[in-house]
């Protein structure tokens, strides 16, 4: 079945484009929040990287959650948008000292700190200010997760966190300054994680750590678990909201959370993958030795993921209802890698139909480049079009 779309709208609108379903995107909201709720020490931080679309920061914004940022630009988006600096996290394996002093200066949350290092430097800079920073330390818990190779996180090879046989040295030093609090520990192991059993994997070595501080009497206010719920990018239109419930269950059941804890989850993908689709033109039918090409005026520059991941988009053709045809679906960028999809089931295909890549709300246009010289394209919501 197709999505629906508003097809007269479309047709006005200069392509390729972004295009974001609003009633999608407050129903996966609802149901982060409903499920949530039933847990009275969870708090979900949306994971900007995902989409920093200021019309769909804004919708995430009003639901109450708060920001997940790996950049001095997110956090300053963040603020934009209206997030409190409160609800404002700040992770990333490098950051800047700008990055650091606008986070200083906004009062945010938290720094997840990701080494030594980093840690030296943010109590430095809070000195000068006369401030005292927040800080969780990101530990690699080496828990493998059944996604693709690039993006997993959480493996000792991966360039991400502070080893677990380092953790305790780390809190020591930690303790030892005056610029900086621990407050809590983080862990994330991946993206598009389907498998909840890689979720249950995780919560039994964060037991295991607890267990280890707690017998050197430190106790820790918050555990971060990261994101990392995965959406369906075959059935779209089947299951445009994630099992929120099941993901939620499997940490109230397997992680041993005390009394006094919150438990930090950094959602992204999973809030805002199903609501957005890349809408495309065909410029050209184009009859191969062995196969048709739809050539399409979006390409890699404006979803990259099929190019970089080898990753699967549903493609469909919005404006024909003619009988199916099988095409090699690509862009028009100089390289042989901007390929959509091959051997794709269209209805069949003329110059001039509109194409919906769909579940492209996550790493689409937040990861569009200007390549070939390439305008960016713009982004609509629903709301805009009705």
């Amino acid at each position: 079945m197709k999505g629906t779309f508003p097809v007269n709208k479309f047709r006005e609108l200069q392509t390729p484009f972004y295009y974001y379903d609003t009633k999608v995107l407050r129903d996966t909201l609802a149901c982060v929040n409903r499920e949530s709720a039933k847990y009275a020490n969870y708090s979900v931080h949306y994971a900007m990287k995902a989409n920093a679309n200021p019309k769909v920061l804004s919708i995430i914004r009003e639901s109450g959650l708060g920001a997940d940022c790996v950049s001095g630009g997110e956090v300053r988006a963040a603020i934009k948008a209206g997030f409190p600096a409160s609800k404002v996290v700040f992770a990333g394996v490098g950051k800047s000292d700008w990055e650091i002093n606008l986070g200083l200066d906004y009062d945010i949350f938290c720094f997840n700190v990701e080494s030594i290092p980093e840690l030296e430097v943010i109590n430095e800079l809070a000195a000068a200010k006369g401030k005292v920073a927040n800080v969780a330390f990101r530990i690699n818990p080496n828990v493998g997760a059944h996604t693709h190779a690039n993006i997993t996180t959480g493996l000792a090879e991966n360039k991400f966190g502070i080893s677990m046989q380092d953790m305790d040295r780390v809190i020591d030093v930690a303790l030892e300054m005056k610029n900086v609090k621990f407050i809590g520990l983080h862990f994330h192991i991946g993206s598009q994680i389907l498998d909840m059993t890689d979720f249950v994997a995780l919560c039994n070595r964060v037991n295991e750590l607890q267990d280890k501080l707690e017998a050197r009497r430190i106790q820790i206010e918050h555990i971060n678990v990261g994101g990392g719920l995965g959406i369906d990018y075959d059935h779209p239109n089947r299951q445009s909201v994630p099992d929120f419930q099941k993901y939620f269950h499997v940490y109230a059941t397997h992680l041993k959370l005390r009394s006094y804890q919150t438990l930090h989850f950094e959602l992204g993908r999973a809030i805002v993958g199903q609501c957005g689709s890349l809408i495309s033109k065909v410029l050209y039918v184009k009859q191969g030795a062995n196969k048709q090409f739809a050539i399409l005026d979006a390409g890699m520059t404006d979803l990259i993921r099929p190019a970089l991941y080898q990753a699967y988009h549903k493609i469909e053709n919005i404006t024909s209802e003619e009988p199916v045809q099988a095409y090699d679906v690509v862009g028009p960028i100089c390289e042989s890698s901007d390929v959509f999809g091959k051997a794709i089931d269209l209805n069949k295909v003329r110059r001039g139909d509109l194409i919906a890549l769909r579940s492209a709300g996550a790493y689409g246009e937040i990861m569009a480049s200007g390549y070939n010289c390439r305008e960016l394209p713009k982004g609509y919501t629903s709301d805009e079009l009705i």
